[in-house]
């Protein structure tokens, strides 16, 4: 019996991996039965557990790439119109 998630992970295939996404995402098992809620939500979580040990972040679920962008510190382009300036006030 496992006494962990981590080796509940650890025993995952690369094929088992496959078939939990594929059952996330269907909402059924391979051999056509429904998943409960129970069900899915762990077979999400094992597929996430998955993917942070075996995957690159951009191949995991939920990733969202990083938008470019020229501020921040660049010293590129128009960023000095973007730098706030003191108001002077005249009479």
């Amino acid at each position: 019996m496992l006494s962990s998630v981590q080796e509940l992970v650890d025993g995952l295939t690369p094929d088992i991996y496959r078939q939990l996404k594929s059952s996330v995402e269907l909402g059924k098992w391979p051999t056509g039965g429904q998943l409960t809620t129970e069900q899915r939500e762990l077979c999400m979580q094992a597929v996430i557990a998955y993917e942070k040990k075996h995957l690159p972040p951009e191949q995991q679920t939920g990733y969202i790439p990083p938008k470019e962008h020229t501020h921040c510190g660049s010293t590129q382009g128009d960023v000095a119109d973007d730098i706030e300036q003191p108001l002077e006030f005249k009479d």
